[in-house]
């Protein structure tokens, strides 16, 4: 290992969280990097640890995916490094995954027909799985929890439904932050549109551009309803308690909340928040509200785990927290 700097829905009403973040780090001991690399089924797998200096006991172990529409991004992107830095800060141990991406896609071209070559699924969720796999291994402190942004919430939701309906032993927990999930994005509520409308409506993810990325990722049209591709629309039974945080302004959030929905009908214990006024991506901008935001809830929601496991590890019912502006 070499050391490395650490400078660098109607029917389901949620939270709106415009409340504070997570402690400012400068009045917290930094948290010590390390880049290193797993060996996996498709060759090395670079990640990057983030071992804090006040481990807190019991505290999750965080697997960690950062986004870029499944093809771009790395361990230095601000969604992989920002959110790791914070959460080891509050006490976990993060290993952030620099798993395969596919090629780049275009939004103006239509993607030509049958198979494409080179990296696509399942090679990113292999590359997921090999690392949970290493790092739930090698953890004798506490559960291990998977979390994702964007893209990576999708590889998340993935590779967690894979790993239970395969019976490997899954995650404890998920974070999953402004994902898509669904093949193709799920209709867009009146109450969204009246978010993203006009100013707002640009740089948005609309169904076209959603589904050429989401079949660029995929490799072809069978794999698009792969329920461990795109979990969203498939039987959810058995996932563990996972958090949904969304950006308020954001086309994506169609596919959060219809996720949310489909963890609530599957009876896996759910909470959803929005972030309020966000656009999607608030993880890639630290130092900003809505990041601080978005980490406060991650950081809390995580922090109420081990009491709610001691009380009651069995059940299986969904809360949703009260609508809040």
């Amino acid at each position: 290992m070499t050391k490395s700097s650490d400078s660098r829905p109607a029917a389901l009403p949620p939270a709106h969280t415009g409340g504070t973040g997570p402690p400012s780090r400068d009045n917290r001991r930094q948290p010590t990097i390390l880049d290193d690399s797993i060996v996996g089924r498709h060759g090395a797998i670079s990640v990057r640890r983030y071992e804090p200096a006040a481990p807190v006991p019991g505290a999750e172990t965080i697997v960690w995916l950062h986004g870029g529409s499944f093809s771009h991004g790395d361990l230095d992107q601000p969604e992989s490094h920002a959110p790791a830095l914070e959460l080891a800060a509050a006490g976990h141990i993060v290993v952030a995954v620099d798993y395969r991406r596919v090629p780049p896609w275009s939004w103006a071209r239509k993607p030509k027909p049958g198979t494409f070559g080179g990296i696509r699924f399942p090679v990113p969720v292999d590359d997921v799985i090999d690392t949970f796999e290493h790092v739930r291994a090698e953890t004798t402190t506490g559960p291990v929890a998977l979390g994702g942004a964007s893209a990576g919430a999708c590889l998340v939701a993935g590779t967690a439904l894979r790993l239970h309906r395969e019976s490997y032993v899954g995650p404890t927990q998920l974070v999953l932050a402004y994902g898509t999930f669904h093949a193709v994005l799920p209709s867009i509520s009146t109450e969204l549109r009246s978010r993203i409308r006009g100013r707002h409506g640009l740089m948005q993810f609309k169904p076209g551009p959603v589904e050429k990325m989401n079949r660029n990722y995929a490799g072809s049209l069978e794999q698009m309803s792969n329920p461990y591709a795109f979990p969203g629309g498939h039987n959810l039974t058995g996932l563990p308690p996972t958090l949904l945080v969304d950006a308020d302004r954001d086309s994506l959030r169609a596919s959060g909340g219809a996720f949310a929905q489909e963890l609530a009908r599957a009876g896996v214990p759910v909470d959803y928040e929005i972030v309020a006024e966000a656009t999607h991506g608030f993880l890639n901008r630290p130092g900003t509200a809505h990041f601080n935001t978005g980490i406060g809830a991650m950081v809390r929601w995580l922090g109420s785990q081990p009491k709610k496991r001691a009380q009651n590890s069995s059940s299986r019912k969904a809360r949703f927290p009260s609508a809040e502006r």
